[in-house]
């Protein structure tokens, strides 16, 4: 076992674990901090598949983004006093059999496939194949010459930058 597959493994128990906990956990402030570790876990996967890009993206956008949305939606409800502020649904037994049931479903069709993969590969000599694609997209969206995408770049900052402040003059009390 390489180092990379030895990763993925982390990463994967560590994904599933925390995935777990965001919906089984009662207080709904450390769903939210699960879901972090969820989100960085599957970028941490990304890096194993050498898409820096969209490991990156995963961090600030969802990590950074989503998640500290999720937590001031969280402080403006102002849920005070309640020890358990994620309720539990009365019919968790009948979603555990049809989860394993849909479990045990993926699992036949993979195993009882034709098309399943009888070679496995080092992931580590894929990863030394695949070119830098933060470089390319670099050169797409800031290069000089040829075709680039900085007009396109700036004309949406300018799209968010309108409507950040128009958010702020809706949302202003006079």
């Amino acid at each position: 076992m390489d180092l990379a597959t030895l990763l993925f493994w982390i990463f994967a128990v560590i994904l599933v674990g925390a995935a777990l906990l965001v919906v089984g956990l009662r207080n709904i402030v450390h769903s939210a901090l699960a879901l972090v570790m969820v989100f960085a876990m599957a970028a941490g996967i990304y890096v194993l598949l050498s898409a820096t890009f969209i490991a990156i993206v995963q961090i600030l956008i969802y990590v950074g983004a989503v998640t500290i949305l999720i937590l001031f939606a969280l402080m403006l409800t102002r849920i005070t006093g309640q020890t358990q502020t994620n309720p539990a649904n009365k019919l968790w037994p009948v979603a555990a059999v049809i989860c394993a049931g849909v479990g045990a479903t993926i699992i036949y069709a993979v195993s009882s496939s034709q098309h399943a993969v009888k070679n496995a590969v080092n992931a580590s000599e894929v990863a030394k194949q695949i070119p830098n694609n933060v470089v390319r997209i670099g050169q797409l969206l800031y290069s000089p010459s040829g075709y680039s995408y900085v007009l396109p770049f700036e004309i949406a900052s300018l799209v968010l930058l309108v409507a950040i402040v128009g958010a702020i003059v809706i949302g202003r009390e006079d």
